[in-house]
């Protein structure tokens, strides 16, 4: 669990609910389980597919007074120091409902549970997310989370699968031994929870006002990847940047701030639990971004990267720009060709592998955009049988009228035929509309470049 353990150390630091998501059989009950073991504290378990509210709050009676009192049974909650609701996912959803007030306020019916402190779910992943089933996750009753039920949880976290374990690892739970937990254990954990809390104090002295610009900013980029942040989740993830930064402190002085940031941000996103998609190598690049430049001077023209929110544009800014790094830059024209549509992402290409900047890109990123350029540059040829009338023959008919059109001797007429000549043929380009757009594309993004060309070459 060493993945994640600066994670559940800041949650319990905090008292931060916190959701753990993963496959069945990766220990998420018996994690928590052992922690309310080791802290010695009273604890409920309630499976969430199964639960009655009567089984939270027990069983209501008259009272001699008109009203109502509470039955409580030994599974009641009204006692409990930590809640662990495990099944989330399959809870009906007249019960999420209610489950809203404990996990975000610790009160229920507005009742406060007044030995609360920890509020635990866990869940198999939504049959929504990923759903390519390559790591086991067809859980066809494992629902995506009420949006406003995920936003509860502070901490979201992927509990480590199988086969993300070492070997050693792996042979460790194979043969591992479900051993009692000593004292020294149990105090060691008590007395780490402790240490972190007075870290936090000072970390947020530290690094309080560069975080807060930070998930200013990161929320800014995150929106276009369809991962809204709410008012809560800021706040909320500005105070899981600090705890997790304070926990990976206590183990290590030098640990970077940085890697902190990331570790949280990728453990406080609620959409998951949602079963949405969560773009990792997108938001790692947002994030790296954005750490950045919340430490750099206004004037820095880095700046600029952050705040294009377009991503063709941001990859032909970055190529202006010497002080980045190759592994920056790379990331920078893989998201720019990744997120182009046809026409803009060959455009682009084009427009790399003729650049100086390109000298400075990774192998992977070097190969992909010289693949791509090579349909601008080298005559296709087409051999596609056609239905005469059909929307094929239209879009091919379309691409002769275009082609008419262009002056013979222009620059860009070899370019542009080349590219709606590979197009069709590789089937990208099946009606007139098609020809439009990737011309409209095509045209869009060499304009771009040829603006930055000369700023380029008016700054050089």
């Amino acid at each position: 669990m060493e993945q994640i353990e600066p994670i559940v150390i800041a949650a319990l630091a905090t008292g931060a609910p916190m959701l753990l998501i993963g496959p069945h059989g990766t220990a998420k009950s018996l994690l928590l389980c052992r922690l309310c073991e080791a802290l010695g504290i009273t604890w409920r378990h309630y499976n969430a597919s199964l639960l009655n509210y009567d089984d939270l709050v027990g069983y209501p009676l008259p009272d001699d007074h008109g009203g109502l009192r509470f039955v409580q049974t030994p599974a009641s909650i009204w006692d409990a120091q930590a809640v662990f609701l495990d099944e989330i996912s399959r809870c009906r959803p007249d019960m999420q409902n209610r489950l809203f007030s404990i996990i975000h306020e610790k009160k229920v019916q507005g009742m406060p549970i007044e030995r609360l402190i920890y509020r635990w779910a866990a869940m198999n992943p939504p049959i929504t997310a990923d759903a390519d089933g390559q790591d086991g996750d067809n859980y066809t009753g494992s629902e995506p989370l009420d949006a406003a039920l995920a936003d509860r949880f502070s901490f979201v976290v992927r509990v480590p699968r199988w086969h993300w374990l070492s070997e050693s690892d792996r042979e460790a739970v194979i043969s591992g031994i479900d051993s009692p937990l000593s004292r020294e254990t149990a105090a060691a954990l008590a007395e780490r929870i402790e240490t972190v809390r007075r870290e936090i104090d000072l970390v947020t002295a530290a690094l309080g006002p560069a975080v807060t610009q930070y998930v200013r900013l990161i929320a800014e980029q995150a929106a276009p990847m369809e991962l809204p942040l709410s008012g809560r989740r800021a706040a909320m993830l500005y105070r899981n940047i600090i705890a997790v930064h304070a926990a990976r402190l206590v183990d290590s002085p030098s640990a970077a701030a940085s890697d902190s940031a990331w570790m949280a941000l990728e453990n406080s996103i609620p959409h998951r639990a949602e079963g949405k998609e969560v773009p990792r190598v997108r938001l790692l690049l947002a994030h790296k971004s954005v750490w950045a430049m919340a430490s750099m001077e206004k004037t820095d023209p880095r700046r600029l990267l952050i705040s294009e929110r377009c991503p063709v544009r941001r990859a032909i800014r970055a190529m202006g720009l010497e002080g980045l790094s190759g592994t920056e830059l790379s990331a920078y024209i893989a998201d720019g060709l990744a997120e182009a549509p046809p026409g803009a992402r060959h455009a682009l290409a084009a427009f790399v592998v003729n650049s100086p900047a390109a000298a400075r890109l990774n192998a992977a990123v070097a190969e992909q955009a010289a693949e791509l350029s090579v349909m601008s540059s080298v005559a296709q040829s087409v051999s596609i049988a056609v239905l005469a009338g059909g929307q094929e023959h239209s879009a091919w008919q379309e691409i002769a009228k275009v082609l008419a059109a262009l002056a013979p001797d222009h620059h860009e007429t070899i370019a542009i035929t080349n590219v709606l000549a590979g197009l069709f043929n590789e089937k990208v380009i099946k009606t007139p509309d098609d020809v439009t757009r990737v011309l409209e594309s095509w045209r869009g993004v060499r304009r771009l470049c040829k603006g930055a060309d000369t700023q380029q070459g008016s700054s050089t």
